[in-house]
């Protein structure tokens, strides 16, 4: 395929630039054109910029998108959807404000695909960000890392426990920066909580709430007409195949959160979507990033499950404060935090204290995105990278198992399998449609 950055088999335009640069720097030339030539001091010049493509335009990406554009630091050349007009109305966006940032009539540097593996083939993407739906997190992510791309990848980071683990592979592999947008973790508010509980102000803690949404549900919509303009072929990808429902991909002008991610067939339900902001925290605070519990228990009455960590602590899904909410109980006291600022202690005085310089300090991150694009740059890992993304969803995906099963499972976070248990070994995975594997 032929991208803007020239044929393959060519020079590609970034390849041109470094090239260049290293001849300029020989000859005691300046290797960069400075960001003032360009008359903004904001903008970056382009051989310096982070080139960036989009897989997947719904809603969240739209969001994305606009913090991008306005950064300085980027250049946005792609866009990936299977919808048309959304692909065609994302492009459109990028090379409006483009050309009104540069002063020009007209801007086309930005091409659009129905195939995100056509823009992870380009040669001059130095990453992309990826928010498509959950069935379809793994496979991206593993084609751009093949394709040495850096990733920005909404959570949760895969729809199950084998996907995480190819992608976890594919990042290490081709040493590729990944950031899971568990945003949470740049918000100051959930550090602090975390680092009060890291730091034993609230005793030792025997319990945790995380009070998210449950598993997803069964498909048994009825068919619809599917709109022009939409590959629905694609959409569904590695999932069954069934008739075009709208309520999985609806039209451009739909405004609302679409609702694939209560289906199982494509995600995880509120476990999985906001579990894997609640329970990353929740694994944070008890310094779990690189583990997680070793059994799952189901109650006799068919209620909420409860995870069990091998030092004791249980994790009990839902309870605690009010409303989407996580909850750190010790000996001495309790931390609860929530979206917005909120953040309750017992005592009270606990949320005003200030964590010593000789005390557990949490890394520190003010913006989630600003925080992988310097990871692009600088190589230094980001604050929610693959193996933490993976190591969240797995404590969701064990979950909703248990849901499935009906029963107590015994999960090994270190071989990532349950243990003795082969029909709960059998959801570690799901068959894909063909052809379509990770």
């Amino acid at each position: 395929m032929q991208s803007s950055g020239g044929c393959r088999g060519l020079i590609s335009r970034r390849g041109f630039l470094k090239r260049g640069g290293a001849l300029a720097a020989a000859i005691g030339l300046p290797c960069v054109v400075p960001a003032t030539a360009l008359g903004r001091e904001d903008v970056l010049a382009p051989s310096d910029r982070i080139t960036v493509g989009f897989i997947g335009m719904g809603k969240m990406a739209k969001g994305h998108l606009g913090s991008f554009l306005g950064d300085g630091r980027v250049q946005v050349l792609a866009i990936a959807d299977v919808e048309r007009f959304r692909r065609e109305r994302a492009a459109d966006r990028v090379n409006q404000h483009y050309a009104q940032r540069e002063g020009q009539g007209s801007y086309r540097g930005c091409e659009h695909y129905n195939d995100f593996r056509e823009l992870c083939a380009r040669e001059d993407l130095d990453a992309v960000v990826i928010a498509t739906p959950d069935h379809w997190h793994g496979l991206a992510a593993v084609e751009a890392a093949m394709n040495g791309k850096d990733i920005y990848l909404e959570k949760p980071m895969t729809r199950t426990i084998g996907e995480g683990q190819a992608v976890v592979e594919a990042v290490r592999r081709y040493g590729r920066m990944l950031q899971v947008g568990s945003q949470q973790r740049s918000d100051g508010t959930f550090r602090f909580a975390c680092e009060l509980v890291r730091n034993g102000r609230i005793g030792k803690v025997h319990t945790v709430h995380v009070n998210v949404g449950g598993p997803p549900e069964d498909d048994y919509l009825p068919p619809e007409p599917t709109p022009e303009g939409l590959d629905w072929d694609f959409w569904l990808g590695p999932a069954p195949w069934r008739p075009y429902n709208a309520t999985f991909a609806p039209p451009e002008s739909y405004e609302g959160w679409p609702s694939w991610r209560y289906y199982r067939d494509y995600a995880g339900g509120g476990m999985c979507d906001f579990g894997a902001h609640h329970y990353d925290i929740a694994q944070w605070g008890l310094g779990m990033d690189h583990t997680g519990p070793v059994q799952v228990l189901y109650p006799e009455d068919g209620g909420k499950i409860t995870y069990v960590y091998e030092n004791g602590v249980r994790m009990h899904h839902g309870g605690g404060g009010a409303g989407a909410a996580v909850e750190w109980i010790g000996d001495r006291g309790r931390v609860l935090v929530n979206r917005g600022q909120f953040l309750k202690t017992d005592p009270p005085e606990l949320a005003h204290e200030t964590i010593g310089p000789n005390e557990i300090h949490l890394y520190a991150s003010d913006n989630h995105k600003d925080n992988w694009l310097e990871a692009v740059r600088t190589r230094r890992e980001p604050i929610c990278p693959v193996e933490i993304g993976h190591h969240t969803a797995n404590v969701c995906n064990i979950g909703n198992i248990a849901y499935w099963l009906k029963r107590s499972l015994k999960w090994d976070p270190a071989n990532e399998v349950f243990v003795d248990d082969p029909e709960a070994n059998r959801l570690i995975n799901r068959p894909m449609r063909s052809p379509w594997q990770v």
